[in-house]
């Protein structure tokens, strides 16, 4: 049967999810009784689903990967184009769209300089792992190995990048996990672990405090997000990155930045650092680098970074032992390309900057509505707002209760995120993220939806 054909059986089409795939993230006991959500057309913003049902998506394909928005013709096309010309060939090997795209990306990263393409955000981050660990084998007599990560960020679903989790429930019962991989406390001011005027610098003296104790000579990298995403949308206080950076080159420790959520203009700049004036020497990036178009990842780094692979040709294990198969892949770059065009010429930069500040007015509006918003923060069209219990004592609202609040808007037409199974008694975050086309409209109807759900929860 045609595939044509099966759009157009969509009952049949809903029982084949329904007894053979595997959803991400989902308790399937459920769908013993229920049918799955599938949905089967987007457009702009909007999503059908399988039953006719609209929504305005405000998550970005519930990952925040859908940068440009549904329905592009372009980039399919520019895909098609390629995949007919040439689909593949290992990354060994290099092709147009990954040398056109490399030169590209590297043009919006001053001081960047080398591009390693894989397909996922995990990948991305594990290959900058590795780099670190040949680094230490090669240049620092196998000591500075170790790899420093923030408590509530997140780098992805392997055992390597889930040894690196600042979520402890996306890691329960996967271990144990590699060794060398040390925590660091979170920057989250409104969870204030510190009672200073400068929350921000000593939130980054924390880090310094870490590299102490473990020994620098013993700690090669650190990776941290630049805004933190599921682990509550958390903004950087002032003065922190100044402050890690500083640390990082005192003690000779590669600063690695997981854009895999920010990256390609989520926040307003084509990069989550480029907002505070930083210089990474590794950055990881996916989801936006397409728009979920085509599979692709990014490991990014500086010139310096790609040097300490060259340092002894004659020795066949110095170089950078390692490939990604689908990095091979036409595909990736040439979507990254039509999408980075996209947003150039729609302004997509500047428009994510003028929503951004209009869902965060409306949020804090709404917080002055509803007790039981305790904070609100974001970045761009990144923004979060933290449910409490009760607003004095901070105590996080129940994530059943939060949970509610996000059922209630998908019933009303409106998909939101929020932080869920990851922080134990702290999964109470609202996540919003929509395309960066957002519209004035769109942004009304979001906060509208969540203004409603909250009358019906606090009633």
């Amino acid at each position: 049967m045609s595939l044509e054909r099966i759009r157009n059986d969509l009952g049949a089409v809903v029982s084949a999810d329904r007894a053979h795939v595997w959803h991400h993230l989902s308790q399937h006991k459920q769908y013993e009784t229920t049918d799955p959500r599938v949905f089967v057309e987007g457009k702009g913003l909007r999503l059908w689903d399988a039953a006719g049902r609209e929504y305005l998506d405000a998550v970005s394909g519930g990952v925040w990967t859908v940068n440009v928005g549904y329905g592009r013709t372009s980039i399919a096309d520019a895909v098609r184009d390629q995949l007919v010309k040439l689909n593949y060939f290992a990354g060994a090997a290099g092709n147009i769209p990954a040398a056109v795209f490399a030169q590209k990306l590297v043009g919006k990263m001053p001081g960047m300089s080398r591009v390693y393409y894989s397909n996922s955000g995990s990948e991305a981050n594990e290959k900058a792992y590795k780099m670190v660990r040949q680094i230490a084998a090669r240049h620092h007599g196998g000591r500075k190995w170790k790899i420093l990560y923030r408590e509530r960020d997140y780098h992805g679903t392997t055992l390597g990048t889930l040894a690196t989790s600042g979520q402890p429930e996306r890691a329960m019962q996967y271990g144990p996990f590699p060794d060398g991989f040390v925590m660091v406390p979170h920057c989250l001011e409104y969870r204030r672990q510190w009672d200073v005027e400068n929350y921000g610098t000593r939130a980054a003296d924390a880090i310094e405090e870490v590299i102490l104790r473990e020994g620098p000579d013993s700690v090669g990298a650190i990776i941290l997000e630049p805004v933190t995403a599921g682990g509550g949308v958390i903004t950087p206080p002032d003065g922190y990155w100044p402050r890690v950076q500083e640390i990082c080159r005192k003690h000779d420790i590669l600063l690695i930045l997981d854009e895999v959520v920010c990256g390609l203009g989520r926040t307003g700049a084509w990069f989550g650092y480029q907002q505070y004036g930083i210089q990474p020497d590794i950055v990881t990036m996916a989801k936006g680098v397409a728009s979920g178009y085509a599979a692709i990842s990014c490991t990014v780094t500086t010139e310096r970074v790609f040097e300490m692979f060259k340092d002894a040709p004659e020795d066949g294990l110095s170089y950078f032992r390692d490939i990604s198969t689908y990095g091979g892949c036409t595909a990736g770059p040439v979507a990254a390309l039509e999408n980075m065009r996209i947003i150039e010429d729609e302004g997509l930069l500047e428009n994510t900057t003028r929503m951004g500040e209009r869902v965060l007015a409306n949020l804090r509006a709404l917080m002055e509505k509803h007790a039981v918003i305790g904070d609100v923060r974001g970045k761009g069209l990144f923004c979060g707002a933290e449910l409490v219990a009760d607003r004095a004592t901070r105590e996080p609202l129940d994530e059943k209760r939060v949970q509610a609040v996000v059922a209630d808007c998908a019933a009303n037409g409106v998909l939101i995120g929020a932080t869920n199974r990851s922080l134990p008694g702290l999964n109470n975050t609202l996540c919003l993220s929509p395309g960066l086309i957002a519209t004035a409209d769109d942004i009304d109807t979001i906060t509208n939806a969540i203004d409603s759900a909250l009358t019906r929860l606090e009633g």
